[in-house]
């Protein structure tokens, strides 16, 4: 694990901690999260923390075609209950999931600057949100970074109902051409949906494809 300021490139990966942590220090910009996502590395912080970059080793993913779908979830499918759109509500989304409370962290690690910073990327037309919909009220969501090469980099999900956020992802995958999602690290919940651990040398081919 290294410090870093804005002139200095990332770290090899290699160098990470156990844990995943690379580097501390710089600051969050659109051509530092490109150079970043491009190379296997993410911001993940709290607030109060200075900015804290990872690269897991193993990386946890998904591959599209090892979806799975429980039976309650085909049913959910096959309803009319949700409507999706994608790209309709970015800034909405993206606020919805900064608000989330989630276990073991006392506050957001998606900050004001980097809800800026993940904005100017949308409007690059490098993030993608999906929102999910019912009674035309935003019920659930989630967001990530797309640099183009066939990976969807997820950052975060949002729902206000049962199975709202859920259903986004299950449908977004569905219809997408991803090779891959990245999903960072390890979750229960995306590990029931098929999401598994990948060396990192081979996570890195994906991104350099």
């Amino acid at each position: 694990m290294q410090i870093i300021t804005d002139d200095m490139p990332f770290p090899d990966v290699s160098l990470a901690t156990k844990e995943g942590l690379l580097a501390i220090g710089g600051s969050l910009t659109v051509d530092r999260l490109i150079e970043a996502y491009s190379a296997g590395i993410f911001p993940w912080f709290e607030i109060d923390e200075p900015i804290l970059w990872w690269s897991p080793d193993p990386r946890f993913v998904l591959f599209p075609e090892k979806l799975k779908i429980s039976k309650s979830m085909k049913k959910l499918l096959k309803q009319n209950d949700f409507k999706l759109s994608i790209d309709k509500a970015f800034k909405t989304v993206v606020k919805q999931c900064s608000m989330v409370s989630r276990i073991g962290q006392s506050g957001t690690w998606i900050t004001p600057k980097m809800i800026m910073v993940y904005n100017e990327l949308f409007e690059r037309g490098m993030a993608h949100s999906v929102e999910v919909w019912r009674n035309d009220e935003l019920v659930g969501g989630l967001y990530g970074v797309d640099l183009g090469n066939g990976v969807f980099c997820g950052e975060s999900m949002f729902s206000h109902v049962s199975n709202a956020s859920k259903f986004g992802f299950i449908s977004f995958i569905r219809q997408s051409e991803y090779k891959l999602i990245d999903c960072q690290v390890y979750t229960k919940h995306l590990e029931s949906l098929g999401a598994e651990f990948l060396p990192r040398t081979k996570f890195l081919r994906y991104l350099q494809r």
